[in-house]
C-alpha cells in the first residue's frame, strides 16, 4: 500500500533526503539567491552525517559564508551556459549516450508521464537535467511513493551519470562555490545508491 505524503515524510531519513534533492534543485536550476546562500551558511549538519559525506556538506556550507552573489551569478553562467554550452553539460542523455535528446530522455518522459509529472510550458529545458531530476526525486518522496519506486527511478535516470557528473562539476576550471556542490553531490549519490539498495 502507497503511503500518505505525511506518513512518508515522517520517516526523519526521508525529510531529509527530500530537503536535499529540492536543494540541489535549486542550485543546479539557477545562481543561488543570496537568501539561499545565508540558509547554507546556517544550516545544521545533516543528521548521522559522518565521514566525507559530513566533510562535504561542511565545505559547502564554508563556501556559501564566502560567496559573493555576483561572482556566483557569473560562475554558473560560465558552468551551465556559456557561449553556446557551458563547461559542464547538466543533461542525463548527454552523459549516457553522447548525445543530447537521446533515448534516455524518451524513457524518462514515459515514466515522469506514468507518474503524472507534466512539463510547464514555462520550462525550456529537457527533463533530463540534473535540476529537474533531482526536482522529480523530492515530488516522489513528499508524494508519498514507496522506496521500491524511487529505488527504480534513482536506478534508471540519475545513478547511471550523476556522480561523474558532480565530479566533472567539482573539477570544473570554473567552479569555486560549484566545486563544494560538485563534491557535496557526489557524496550524496553515493549515498543514495547504499541507503536506497538497503531500503525496503
Amino acid at each position: 500500500m502507497q503511503m500518505s505524503r505525511e506518513d512518508r515524510l515522517d520517516a526523519p531519513e526521508d525529510q531529509v533526503r527530500a530537503h536535499t534533492y529540492g536543494l540541489f534543485g535549486a542550485l543546479l536550476a539557477a545562481a543561488p539567491s543570496l537568501d539561499l546562500l545565508s540558509m547554507l551558511a546556517e544550516i545544521d549538519l545533516v543528521p548521522g552525517a559522518q565521514g566525507d559525506f559530513a566533510g562535504a556538506w561542511r565545505q559547502l556550507a564554508i563556501a556559501a559564508v564566502h560567496a559573493e552573489r555576483t561572482a556566483v551569478v557569473q560562475e554558473y553562467q560560465d558552468l551551465f551556459i556559456g557561449v553556446g554550452r557551458g563547461e559542464v553539460v547538466p543533461y542525463g542523455s548527454w552523459y549516457m549516450t553522447g548525445f543530447l535528446m537521446d533515448r534516455p530522455l524518451a524513457v524518462l518522459r514515459a515514466d515522469l508521464k506514468r507518474f503524472g509529472f507534466e512539463r510547464q510550458d514555462e520550462v525550456k529545458e529537457p527533463e533530463d537535467h540534473a535540476a529537474a531530476l533531482c526536482e522529480t526525486m523530492a515530488m516522489l518522496l513528499a508524494e508519498g511513493h514507496q522506496h521500491d519506486v524511487q529505488r527504480q527511478f534513482f536506478a534508471t535516470h540519475m545513478e547511471p551519470w550523476m556522480k561523474t557528473f558532480f565530479r566533472d562539476l567539482s573539477a570544473a576550471k570554473s567552479a569555486a562555490f560549484y566545486r563544494a556542490v560538485g563534491q557535496f553531490g557526489e557524496q550524496f549519490v553515493a549515498f543514495e545508491s547504499g541507503y536506497l539498495s538497503m531500503a525496503v
